[in-house]
């Protein structure tokens, strides 16, 4: 079969086929890499195939040289370096003669291909000449689709490359967008691309944007972008001055008073919906980043932040009289058949109220309530709903006080309006009711709200998927909301919502025995189960028991019926009702605690049995079982033993699934709740337990995340088996050692998060290792590496930048060194100036990590005396 053949099937409607050609492909990039990706590139610049042909090898290359996941990425990137010159220059040759295709489908893949390349070359150095050469395409102005593709390329590797690698072509670059993005463009087509590849571009141009100059001309070509006749150009632009209003808040007073007021009111009144959308989230935009401007100049007023932080320069404040108003118009512009997740501009109006709410606070409420009063009643549901959502947006952002008469005098009326006729009206109002419960919750008064707010949201759980979903998400905030304010005291037995739990928890579990789940209202009842579980009264545990005994039933029935299933939908939904039913074990067993122990026998063997018939292609099953295992383990402790060997033949095929990040994530916190909840009792399975995560770490595949859980897990092992985790030691702490040497790059905020989390987690273990061998006979086992681990304190604690959680960790391992060695031992550590200047150093931490510091002083002088 000829290379366009295999790539027809790759695009065919047979799935046999599809898949075929699929493994072929797979099969020669394997076997014969080079001359793999000459195939490709041969048959994407062949002007003589067809369309189709040429796509399917020009994605066929981009998906050979990208991946989401970061170490596929890492492979990718390698084996296309590793090419000979000869080979890598006749594909990037080919890609870029597709750009030249008057074909503009097959200049669009070639640009997609052109990015690909550019992400693994670039940042390496090489391929230097690419940015020229584009740019000299772009300047060709005699060829409309030359430019079109070329725009595309520039756009997508302004998207796909860190800013800093292309801010020294900032300039060029810049110049050639904003250039095919004038209005004098002829064509709106390299218009288009052109506004496009500006939106990428925004991220590296700083220093043009701190040029008076060039930020004004900039600001007047995507200004005058959103007036363009073209429907696209015109959303692009307002996507560009979203993103902008994010990056260059500071710089947009001037435009705001001069255009953007009125531009951006004018486009919400747009006929066209996509522009609306676009104009709408703009305001939403300022409103979310004046949110949190606000939020951070308070902390460093208080003394939370160091450092000069920016001022809210109040824009949505200002443009509330102008914007308010168009946004009420928009919420009544509901589309009665718009399929559930379809996004339109009532939707986006109620988001944009939602931020704003939280923006300006209290000068919101006399702008709606208007509005709200003279809807809440009206004949049209349009208005009716619109009116209900408008209340509904702003309870998060005023005062609690200010909002809380309007609440009390419309909790009756929105409590009626659950039986409206009209669907989309319910559906508000449930979730409205949600919006009061988890904002304003003591609105809520149990002798006078309770009971007519219960009986409407039990009584919406037998309506519409929509409104069941919305209703289980009330019920939810509401146990929470109840829990919180009328905590009961001690000895004290029951809550307000005790004579009503049986009563929810009996409908909720009636609304799961359906075998469907539109609008996921089925997960949603199971969620609402959790969560009244979570917060159940000790009057209601037998409840709590009795929802234990249904939800085993269940579970035993589904596994009865594996050999029914028929097909993917069926698998699916069995899947899913699994993962829901295990999540209902495990905050049952959280609440019941020790009194589990009865159960535990079943609740082993349906889960064993359950792991089995999933199988290792049902990971989200087999993640949710272990779950429940881990959570039985920390509940019942000691007495989990019995089980410890028919579960360890499921744990470590899990620990070895590599390339299931999550699957393995879980299986290494197991390994910790069984060492929790079986202490010494561990130490026969310790040494397999250490073997299979030395083997974690040593894997190419493994993503590095789950290398931090398999560190910290180190810890979990030695504190529980103490100095019998001795054998292990030397090569546990080498690998920890190791590993803190390692350094952030300052550039890459993704590499200062992981060595962050990287450093959390191997003091973690050392916590674990020093007071698990603390108070033996093996103690100064530890003496060896105090000093390393010393170092990795003081690289902490040095950092301005660090968490406050990683900080206390890092006192906690000095501290629990200085008082593993009372004596003296390492006397001449303790006494290095930096362990008195970080304990002494004035601090903004919280209470708990203050009495860390505390503690650790104390146990440091004993241990220097």
């Amino acid at each position: 079969m000829n290379a366009g053949d295999l790539l027809a099937n790759t695009l065919s409607p047979d799935q046999n086929t599809r898949e075929s050609a699929t493994q072929q492909l797979e099969n020669a990039s394997r076997e014969n890499y080079p001359a793999y990706m000459i195939m490709l590139s041969t048959e994407l610049v062949d002007e003589s195939k067809p369309i189709h042909i040429r796509n399917a090898a020009g994605l066929a290359l981009k998906n050979a040289l990208t991946a989401k996941d970061s170490t596929r990425q890492a492979e990718f990137s390698t084996r296309w370096l590793s090419l000979d010159n000869e080979t890598r220059g006749k594909v990037k040759q080919e890609a870029l003669m597709t750009l030249h295709s008057p074909v503009q489908k097959a200049g669009s893949v070639g640009a997609q291909v052109i990015a690909a390349v550019a992400a693994v070359e670039l940042p390496q150095g090489q391929w230097p000449e690419l940015i020229e050469l584009l740019l000299g395409f772009v300047n060709n102005a005699t060829n409309t689709p030359l430019r079109i593709a070329t725009l595309t390329a520039i756009g997508f590797i302004c998207e796909q490359i860190d800013p800093d690698i292309l801010s020294l072509r900032s300039n060029e670059i810049l110049t050639a967008v904003v250039h095919g993005a004038r209005k004098e463009e002829p064509s709106s087509e390299v218009q288009q691309s052109a506004i496009s590849a500006l939106y990428n571009s925004l991220v590296f141009i700083r220093e043009n944007f701190e040029r008076e100059g060039e930020r004004n001309y900039i600001m007047q070509v995507i200004c005058e972008a959103t007036q363009n006749p073209n429907v696209s150009v015109q959303v692009t632009a307002f996507e560009c001055l979203v993103r902008i209003m994010s990056l260059y808040y500071s710089k947009m007073a001037f435009y705001m008073e001069r255009a953007l007021f009125g531009l951006t009111v004018m486009g919400m009144k747009s006929e066209e919906e996509a522009v609306a959308l676009q104009a709408i989230e703009f305001w939403t935009s300022v409103a979310e980043e004046e949110a949190q401007l606000e939020a951070d100049f308070q902390d460093a007023a208080e003394g939370l932040i160091e450092g000069e932080v920016e001022e809210p320069k109040g824009f949505a404040k200002i443009a509330l009289p102008e914007i308010v108003p168009v946004l009420l118009t928009l919420l009544t512009k509901q589309d009665e058949d718009a399929d559930e997740d379809e996004w339109d501009v009532s939707m986006a109006a109620g988001t944009c109220l939602g931020f704003l709410a939280q923006a300006v606070h209290d000068s919101i409420v006399p702008m709606v309530i208007p509005f709200i009063e003279a809807n809440i009643k009206n004949p049209d549901w349009h208005f009716r709903e619109a009116a209900v959502m408008a209340f509904g947006s702003i309870l998060g952002g005023p005062d609690p006080q200010v909002l809380t008469t309007l609440v009390n005098q419309a909790l009756p009326l929105l409590i009626e309006m659950m039986t409206d006729q009209n669907l989309h009206v319910k559906d508000t109002t449930a979730w409205t009711l949600g919006r009061i419960c988890e904002a304003l919750i003591s609105c809520i008064k149990p002798d006078v709200h309770l009971h007519p707010l219960v009986a409407a949201l039990v009584r919406g759980l037998q309506d519409n998927p929509r409104i069941v979903a919305n209703c289980c998400w009330a019920l939810i905030n509401l146990a929470e909301g109840i829990f919180e304010i009328y905590e009961p005291a001690e000895g004290q037995e029951s809550g307000p919502l005790s004579p009503y739990f049986h009563g929810i928890i009996s409908q909720l579990l009636a609304v799961t025995e359906t075998a469907s789940n539109e609008s996921n209202y089925r997960t949603s009842a199971y969620e609402a189960i959790q969560a009244f579980v979570r917060e159940a009264t000790p009057d209601v545990l037998p409840v709590v028991q009795n929802t234990a005994l249904t939800v085993l039933n269940r579970m035993e029935t589904l596994l009865g019926m594996q050999n029914q299933i028929l097909g993917m939908d069926d698998r699916n939904n069995w899947n899913d009702l699994q993962s829901n039913l295990c999540a209902v074990i495990v905050s049952i067993i959280r609440k019941l605690q020790d009194g589990i122990h009865p159960l535990a026998d079943r609740i082993m063997t349906d889960v064993l049995q359950l792991i089995q018939t999933a199988g290792a292609k049902t990971s989200t099953v087999l993640e949710d079982s272990f779950l429940v295992v881990g959570s039985l383990a920390a509940a019942i402790e000691g007495r989990f033993a019995p089980y410890i060997n028919a579960f360890l033949p499921f744990l470590h095929p899990a620990l070895k699934a590599h390339e299931d990040t999550q699957l393995c994530t879980v299986a290494v916190g197991i390994i910790g709740d069984i060492c929790r909840a079986l202490g010494d009792q561990t130490a026969g399975y310790a040494g397999a337990f250490v073997t299979v995560l030395l083997e974690n770490l040593s894997s190419d595949v493994l993503n590095r995340s789950v290398k931090i859980a398999v560190i910290s897990c180190f810890g979990d092992i030695a504190l529980a088996i103490g100095p019998q985790f001795e054998p292990y030691l030397e090569t546990v702490m080498g690998i920890l050692n190791q590993a803190a040497q390692m350094q952030p790059n300052p550039l890459d905020y993704d590499s200062i998060d992981y060595i962050a989390s990287l450093r959390e987690g191997i003091l973690e273990a050392y916590t674990g290792i020093i007071v698990g061998f603390k108070n033996t006979e093996k103690v100064n086992v530890l003496l060896p590496y105090a000093s390393a681990m010393l170092e990795l304190v003081k690289q902490v604690l040095a950092d301005e930048n660090t968490v406050e959680s990683l900080d206390k960790v890092a006192y906690g391992v000095l501290g629990d060194l200085a008082d593993a060695f009372p004596h003296g031992e390492i006397k001449q550590l303790l006494l290095l100036e930096w362990v008195a200047r970080y304990l002494n150093r004035k601090n903004r931490y919280a209470k708990d990590t203050k009495a860390v510091i505390r503690w650790t002083r104390d146990v440091v002088k004993v241990a220097t005396q």
